[in-house]
């Protein structure tokens, strides 16, 4: 660690001196090209025509980019390059001009550049303003104070010229001087300052503005009040300039705020969306008074209504909630809930997801019944409409007016029958969910139950899918409790299974479809007896019994599929029904009644189900549920009258009462995030804090372009950067001619290679260069260029490289050389590979179940991997698996507490580039076996793509036996 702390504080030196050097334009280089010969360049740039000069220029060019010197070009370009008046050549001498050595060994500047100097001070008084206006952009990158110094008066009287392009570059080159020879033209701001007062040009305006907030930051805010009242009439580039002023100036002296806060007020009617978001951005962190707070968040929903893109509107949504986790701003924000909920009219879905979210945290009393009647029409735009998207937008509306119902019961009578009407869609995710909350509210409110009783039985009939009309079921042989409602299920009950015996009734049906036939055709309808006595039939038309199929009832349709799960589920209700007419009907030839048909009905669903002509046959777990129902019907126990009417009951109000008690806890978790200051805490100094502690008061400018640029923010927790050591891959042995060694550093979507080379020999290592190549979806950016290395000196080199998806990568390849007066082939140095993490990618995630086995049924990869560890214990494997993979345990800490030997837990987990993940952990703890032995049983692993189920799996394999100490604390 000493010794690359070393290498870190030389590598830092170093690159100091070439910080200083000036910074060539990138030029892609295709690698298989043939390396010209500079015999034959000085041929073609001599002899040649208007197109063979262009190409042979950009072979020079690139030779020299590659670190070819070649001295005897310059004089011949000098020459016959530069006389030539075509606007190509002119634009590619300013790249040469700009790359080319322009001084001998000595130190001194080469005698060829007088020349070039006076073809700049052509070229600055050209009167193409094209040819003008590219020489000064090209003036901005040149560092050699003697080439500028003659060249001061032409760019000086650029700034006159009568086209805009001249002057705004003019400006640019003026500032990029000032900055670094500032001897050269000492009364620049001067200048600047006067040429904005009479300029009408935006672009050169902004040019000159900025130039002056660098330079001169008090004649920038002279300006600036001087025209503050005409801001609005300005360009946008000039604005967004103004914004980051004021928002430098009031961040470095608070006092001046009052001065500038009105003009950051009037651009939020700028016509600009960039100057909106960048001026609301402002606003709220210059003030936090109520007004600005409102104008801001009003400011931020305009745009994302107005904006097309769902990307803007995604990320001005995140300001938005970001404002909303101030406690100060929290309520202001609540009077602009029905504002939010305009949103809703985007159709991206995730945009629509965040909106309802974000409505529903600030939703109060006041506005609950405004907000509402917007959804209940959201809701009414959703009927008929066809859109891959539209369930799911119902099922979110659905959960959102279940939560403000659970949030304020008063409005729940409102809600329930637009709810209800969901159980006739043929989308199933919504109608689950109203099912849900149905269940919810009918236990929690028993004021609602007639109604929802009532609404329940009308919309019935109307119910398409099988998982509905068995949940409603079970809600309605639950929760009817007088005669009327019972009878009225029962008669429900009779309609959807169609005539009594189901099997008869099916055979007559049969006979009768060829009866009605026999005029067109002579088939025949025969009755077979199986071996075990049950009926079954055959049909020499099979058209004829698709026909019919749709005409049969609902509940008969699904005995019929073979879904005979239905039918106990039917069996459990009319059992619950039976045995509740008993107690509120006094008539006992009623009763027997009633009774009587339940159990006519269950027995033919028996008979039905074994009878040969449904799909499938009935299973013995339904025959045995209806059969039990059939026996407490015939017995009719005290106790089994208790445990149907009572149990069931009594375990859903203990399940929601569990529910209740996790969302507090989830609240209290969400309300400790309040930061309290200590009366002992340590007081922080500005001019000693680190910049990732600034907090609120951090550049809000500076902040975003690191992020932009990937740089970490996070404070090291170690002076001498350990954590960045710890990072470190050895590439080659100590022993290797040349060592190598690399910090990877992960930055979302790029992966940056520093890599260290040492040359631990007494040669000079000429033509020393990185070959990488990398395996999987990982791809190089760019290829190292060659270097020459002193003896036993060092060099940094980085590489980059783009993450495509979340998949296991690995960069690999070798550094070769050629040592200088050696005779022998180049010299190879093989790397070790580096194995890129996906760790780096994966965040855990949530999701309700229903989501989680829907994403189960849809992905199509599956990873099964065996436990085979060390570990004894299944909560500490269960941790350890978490911990290794950054996924989420969905799995409740209700579910998983106690000792079975068992456990199955579900896990989940994103990628950041919106990949999901799934596993199911299956482990056991056999009886049989001692306490030591280790855990045993399957991880199964779901994604969408292939990579991301084998990368998660071998993550897990790698991982599964390094919690040997884990265990051994634990005991």
């Amino acid at each position: 660690l000493v010794i690359r702390y070393k290498h870190i504080r030389m590598t830092n030196k170093k690159m100091s001196t070439l910080a200083e050097q000036p910074c060539y334009t990138l030029i892609n280089i295709p690698s298989d090209a043939e390396p010209p010969t500079e015999m034959g360049l000085k041929s073609d740039l001599e002899k040649g025509d208007t197109k063979t000069k262009i190409e042979a220029l950009k072979k020079t060019i690139q030779m020299i980019l590659n670190g070819e010197k070649m001295p005897s070009l310059l004089m011949t370009i000098i020459r016959f390059v530069m006389p030539v008046r075509d606007h190509t050549i002119k634009k590619m001498l300013l790249i040469f001009w700009e790359i080319v050595p322009k001084y001998n060994p000595d130190g001194k500047m080469l005698h060829e550049f007088i020349l070039v100097c006076d073809a700049y001070r052509k070229d600055l008084q050209h009167p193409n303003e094209f040819i003008r206006g590219s020489t000064l952009r090209f003036l901005c990158k040149l560092k050699e104070a003697e080439l500028l110094e003659p060249l001061m008066p032409a760019i000086r009287q650029c700034l006159e010229h009568r086209h805009s392009y001249v002057r705004r570059n003019a400006v640019l080159a003026i500032y990029t001087i000032y900055r670094n020879f500032d001897f050269l033209i000492p009364d620049a701001p001067e200048l600047i300052a006067k040429f904005l007062e009479g300029e009408q040009d935006m672009s050169c305006k902004r040019n000159a503005f900025m130039m002056l907030i660098h330079a001169d930051q008090d004649r920038a805010l002279n300006y600036l009040s001087s025209c503050i009242d005409q801001v609005n009439s300005f360009g946008d580039i000039l604005q967004l300039v103004i914004v980051e002023l004021i928002y430098k100036v009031c961040h470095a002296n608070p006092s001046e705020r009052a001065r500038f806060i009105r003009c950051i007020y009037n651009l939020l009617n700028s016509s600009s969306p960039a100057v909106k978001y960048e001026a609301a951005g402002t606003l709220v962190t210059l003030s936090s008074a109520p007004t600005a707070v409102k104008a801001a968040a009003s400011c931020y929903i305009e745009l994302i209504v107005k904006e097309s893109d769902n990307n803007v509107k995604l990320i001005v949504l995140d300001r938005l909630i970001a404002l909303r986790e101030v406690p100060a701003h929290e309520k202001v924000l609540q009077e602009l809930v029905m504002d939010i909920l305009r949103v809703l009219s985007a159709p991206d879905l995730e945009v629509r997801k965040k909106t309802l979210g974000l409505a529903l945290d600030l939703v109060t009393s006041r506005n609950i019944e405004e907000m509402v009647l917007v959804l209940k029409k959201e809701v009414v735009k959703t009927n008929n409409v066809e859109h891959e998207d539209t369930g799911k937008y119902r099922q979110i509306l659905v959960r959102t007016l279940h939560q403000c119902s659970i949030k304020f019961p008063d409005i729940a009578i409102t809600i329930i029958p637009v709810l209800i009407e969901f159980l006739c869609d043929q989308n199933e995710l919504a109608a689950l969910d109203v099912l849900v909350f149905v269940r919810e509210a009918i236990q929690r409110f028993e004021s609602l139950r007639p109604v929802i009783n009532s609404k329940l039985l009308e919309v019935f009939p109307s119910v398409k899918a099988l998982k509905i009309h068995r949940a409603a079921l079970w809600i309605l042989g639950e929760y009817c409790t007088n005669s009327e409602d019972i009878q009225s299920v029962m008669t429900l009950i009779r309609q959807s299974l169609g005539e009594i015996p189901i099997v008869d009734d099916e055979i007559k049906k049969a006979a009768g479809e060829v009866d009605e036939d026999e005029m067109q055709s002579t088939g025949s309808v025969q009755k077979l007896v199986t071996a075990d006595g049950t009926y079954a039939t055959q049909s020499a038309f099979s058209t004829t019994t698709v026909s019919k199929k749709e005409e049969r009832p609902p509940m008969r349709q699904y005995l019929m599929d073979g879904e005979f799960f239905a039918g106990a589920a039917l069996a459990t209700t009319l059992t619950k029904l039976a045995l509740r007419f008993i107690e509120c009907t006094e008539n006992v030839k009623r009763q027997n009644s009633f009774v009587a048909e339940a159990m006519l009905i269950m027995a033919s669903i028996i008979h039905f189900g074994k009878s040969g002509l449904p799909t499938k046959p009935m299973t013995d777990d339904d025959v045995d549920r209806i059969a039990t129902c059939l026996r407490v019907l015939a017995e009719r126990s005290s106790l089994m009258n208790e445990i149907f009417n009572d149990g069931c009951r009594e375990s859903l109000s203990l399940m929601l009462a569990s529910k209740v008690e996790e969302e507090k806890e989830l609240q209290k978790v969400s309300e400790r995030k309040a930061v309290k200051v200590q009366a002992d805490d340590p007081i922080a100094f500005n001019q000693l804090i680190n910049k990732s502690e600034l907090g609120a008061t951090e550049n809000m400018f500076e902040l975003t372009l690191s992020q932009a640029l990937g740089m970490s923010s996070k404070k090291d927790a170690d002076p001498i950067g350990a954590s960045k050591l710890n990072k470190v891959t050895q590439l080659t042995g100590f022993s290797d001619p040349v060592y190598a060694e690399a910090y990877v550093n992960v930055n979302q979507f790029d992966i940056v290679l520093d890599v260290l080379i040492v040359n631990q020999t007494s040669d000079t290592l000429q033509n020393l260069t990185l070959e990488l190549a990398t395996l999987g979806d990982l791809k190089l950016v760019e290829k190292p260029s060659p270097l020459m290395l002193a003896p036993h000196d060092f060099c940094n080199i980085k590489a980059n490289v783009k993450v495509a998806s979340t998949e296991n990568g690995i960069i690999f390849g070798n550094i070769v050389y050629d040592v200088s007066g050696a005779a022998s082939d180049r010299n190879c140095v093989v790397l070790n590979d580096i194995h890129i993490d996906i760790m780096d990618y994966i965040v855990p995630a949530s999701c309700n179940d229903g989501e989680f086995r829907q994403m189960w049924a849809e992905f199509e990869w599956e990873n099964k991997v065996a436990v085979n560890t060390n570990i004894s214990d299944l909560q500490i494997f269960l941790q350890h698996v978490i911990k290794c993979t950054n996924m989420k345990c969905l799995t409740p800490d209700k579910a998983l507490s106690g000792e079975c030997g068992f456990m199955a837990a579900n896990l989940y987990a994103k990628s950041i580039f919106g990949e999901d993940v799934l596993a199911n952990l299956s482990i056991e703890k056999p009886v049989h076996l001692p306490p030591t032995a280790p855990v045993q049983g399957h991880i199964r692993i779901r994604a969408k793509s292939q990579g991301m189920a084998l990368s998660m799996g071998d993550k897990i394999n790698l991982s599964q036996k390094s919690g040997a100490k884990m265990t051994a604390v634990a005991k």
